[in-house]
């Protein structure tokens, strides 16, 4: 007979994978829809939003679809909607009709990943292991493939359309291959789980610090490049120029890939707790070494801090999320994730309004003060103990 734990352990592996390929087809594709419909950067960023309203509305119901009829329909119907838009991204001839087709990707997107990460928790559970840090490696990993794959293939030749049709396909077989292992029924506990509940407890705490996390790591892709291209930097000469402006968010995804494809080891050995604790102090650390260096490689070298600190804090909270007790984990996960996504949206605008302020270290520097708030809360990983 099959090993049940070990298919669900890969099914859940290749449903994160399918979400990091198929999220990352997206990035790519922004400056050719900026060209394509003539748009300028605010009605570009008005665009923008859809994806993320999408998102932000469709995660809270989730978890009430999942506790009703399991993950695996809501995975799989989720993904088929993302393959079905993948190529509209590409081919929208209006910005009404891409705007539209946005917020159906962020939504179902928003659907996958909550559903995901419930799958995610039962699946640990079960298996008595660290496995957290493991799927999200696999999500960061998914999003350097997608992206790689849709800029070989358009520097191939291969127009837009046809890129994100391929990649479509791609995205459905990796989740073809996971079908098997996704969770049928729902637990019976979560049947009767209410379609909405306000998010309370330790929810709203762990909430907040994978907000925190997220925020981070929203502010460090859209503003790492302008930290590294003006002030210390530029000051102290050429290295500073423009053209190395991406290498800061480049070191802290590397970073973060290797920390959480490592992760489940580490948490392992050394528990939920400690991760938290060393992982806030780490990433602390690495946003005070961007605002106090004076060079692009002791700038770099903070990036990297940040990213291995904060690579498994997330996997980490979502393993605390699957232990509490204050909700029905289904319910939690969505209100978490939810939260969590609105640290991406709200990151580069919230950097921005204290970088107008102050100065753009400064706002750095708060977000390392951050960090020391995730480590201080580092009795929220003691479900994940050594083993």
């Amino acid at each position: 007979m099959p090993d049940t734990g070990a298919q669900q352990r890969l099914s859940t592996r290749l449903a994160f994978l399918a979400a990091g390929l198929a999220m990352s087809v997206w990035a790519p594709l922004v400056p050719l829809a900026k060209l394509r419909l003539g748009m300028g950067e605010a009605q570009l960023g008005l665009l923008l939003l859809c994806l993320g309203a999408g998102s932000l509305l469709a995660m809270p119901s989730t978890s009430f679809m999942t506790a009703r009829f399991g993950v695996r329909p809501v995975v799989l119907c989720s993904g088929l909607i993302v393959c079905l838009v993948l190529p509209g991204l590409a081919f929208a001839p209006t910005p009404v009709l891409l705007g539209c087709v946005l917020f159906t990707f962020g939504a179902a997107i928003g659907t996958l990943d909550v559903a995901m990460n419930i799958q995610a928790v039962v699946v640990e559970k079960n298996s008595g292991g660290s496995l957290m840090s493991g799927f999200h490696g696999l999500f960061s990993l998914g999003g350097a493939l997608g992206a790689g794959s849709m800029a070989l293939l358009l520097w191939l030749g291969l127009n837009a359309t046809a890129s994100t049709a391929v990649m479509a396909v791609l995205v459905a077989a990796v989740l073809a291959g996971a079908s098997s292992g996704l969770l049928r029924e729902p637990e019976a506990r979560e049947r009767n789980a209410p379609i909405f509940v306000v998010p309370h407890g330790a929810v709203i705490l762990i909430g907040g610090l994978c907000f925190l996390c997220f925020l981070a790591e929203g502010a460090i892709l859209d503003w790492s490049a302008l930290l590294l291209t003006e002030g210390r930097a530029a000051a102290a000469g050429a290295e500073g120029g423009a053209g190395k402006g991406g290498l800061g968010y480049a070191a802290f995804a590397i970073a973060m890939t290797l920390g959480r494809l490592t992760g489940d080891k580490v948490v392992g050995k050394l528990g939920g707790q400690k991760v938290l604790l060393l992982g806030g102090l780490c990433a602390a650390g690495g946003f005070f070494c961007t605002v106090l260096s004076s060079s692009v490689p002791g700038m770099l070298a903070g990036f990297v801090l940040i990213g291995l600190g904060a690579s498994n804090i997330v996997p980490v909270l979502f393993t605390a999320a699957g232990s509490q007790k204050a909700m029905p984990v289904s319910l939690a996960i969505g209100a978490i994730t939810t939260i969590g996504y609105a640290g991406i949206l709200a990151g580069p605008a919230a950097i921005g309004f204290v970088a107008h302020a102050t100065s753009l270290p400064m706002a750095f520097a708060g977000l390392g003060c951050a960090m020391l708030l995730i480590a201080a809360s580092a009795r929220l990983g003691a479900s994940s103990a050594p083993r």
